[in-house]
């Protein structure tokens, strides 16, 4: 597989998928053919996670070419993205305890063989090959691997979703985490998902049989509860001569720059960062920016979290594209603590509006897709 790295040429991919392979797309989207023949799905997250395109542009444009009854399975699996990071803004600890977690957890010889493709499930062992290969694994496959780990394997959840986090090109700290907790059962507390042997045969088209599974686990105990922290940042007003963006934010045309006099585009190394990435994932993103950059026109400086921590000891006010909860976020909170930063969020308008319907569970979010899509326009 061979994922993009241009605004362009990921808006080339969105439309000729929605021009050509939509239309099978709920009939056949649970069906993984392997790497080589994805047409059944439209493969966009790795550009949605990093804003190459957003959500709302795929909407839209889907919207533009069918009625909302036939893609309506469609649009709701691209507003899924959008529910968790509205859920994991309201819940902001669930990632905190989770990176906490996974530095308290230690490697076992188990976790070492899981990562390395070393078990007795062939399935499993082809997956682990498959995401070091590709950097992407289809999503019903990381929801058989996600169980097979928790309760077949027995190995904990976090460990496996910063694997995912480490090797994936859509890596994304909301949907990423609150699917494994989903998986393990306590995302919707008790309800776990299990693998199964006919499921995966199914949906391989026969690839794999006779897999010994846990079929029948009971689903992972946290007793941890979190409350709600309202959402406060929507302001959209320039308050810096100095603006700031981060990697899962590249498109750059979007926000109105021409009133900063600098501008600069962020990506921790992984010595900034709590989990560590994949050197395939670094380089991905490094060139995502970078053709944004050249491809843009504009004058953006390209800069690591230490240059950014330099910078502000001299200057304490900056404009900074919301980069939401996770790995950024974390980054940004060390760094005003430390300094006594003044920062003035912009946020996109359709971000803030969606994220006060993540306050529940999906249905209540699904139920509001509608009130959406009218909202920005985008039926």
């Amino acid at each position: 597989m061979n994922f993009v790295t241009t605004r362009k040429e990921a808006l080339d991919v969105m439309e000729r998928y929605i021009e050509n392979n939509i239309s099978d797309y709920t009939a056949k989207r649970n069906f993984d053919f392997g790497p080589q023949n994805r047409k059944n799905i439209s493969c966009l997250s790795p550009y949605i996670t990093h804003r190459l395109i957003s959500e709302y542009e795929v909407a839209k444009k889907t919207l533009s070419k069918y009625p909302y009854q036939k893609v309506e399975k469609f649009i709701q699996e691209i507003f899924w993205r959008v529910y968790w990071k509205g859920w994991l803004e309201l819940r902001p600890k669930v990632w905190t305890d989770f990176v906490e977690d996974t530095k308290n957890i230690e490697n076992t010889n188990e976790y070492e063989k899981a990562i390395n493709g070393e078990t007795n499930i062939d399935c499993f062992n082809d997956w682990v090959k498959e995401l070091k290969e590709n950097n992407y694994l289809h999503n019903h496959t990381r929801m058989w691997f996600a169980s097979i780990w928790i309760f077949t394997l027995k190995l904990p959840w976090q460990k496996g979703a910063e694997f995912f986090l480490r090797e994936l090109y859509d890596g994304d700290a909301a949907s990423n985490t609150l699917s494994w907790r989903w998986v393990a059962g306590i995302q919707t507390k008790g309800k776990n998902y299990i693998a199964q042997n006919w499921n995966i045969n199914k949906f391989t088209n026969n690839k794999y049989k006779d897999l010994k599974l846990n079929e029948n686990p009971q689903p992972i105990i946290d007793q941890r509860d979190y409350k709600i922290s309202l959402f406060s940042v929507y302001n959209n007003e320039i308050a810096s001569d100095r603006l700031v963006f981060f990697e899962n934010e590249l498109d750059f045309q979007f926000f109105n720059i021409d009133n900063h006099k600098k501008v600069y585009c962020i990506l921790l190394a992984n010595d900034e960062r709590q989990i560590k990435l994949g050197s395939k994932v670094l380089d991905y993103k490094k060139n995502l920016i970078k053709n944004q950059i050249q491809n843009s026109g504009l004058k953006i400086e390209f800069i690591e979290g230490n240059k950014f921590i330099e910078l502000s000891n001299k200057n304490k006010d900056f404009d900074i594209v919301y980069p939401s909860i996770g790995e950024n976020m974390s980054f940004l909170k060390r760094v005003i603590k430390k300094n006594n930063l003044n920062i003035n969020y912009l946020t996109r308008e359709e971000d803030s509006y969606c994220w006060q319907f993540s306050n529940k569970g999906y249905f209540n979010f699904k139920s509001n897709i509608p009130k959406i899509l009218s909202q920005f326009k985008l039926n």
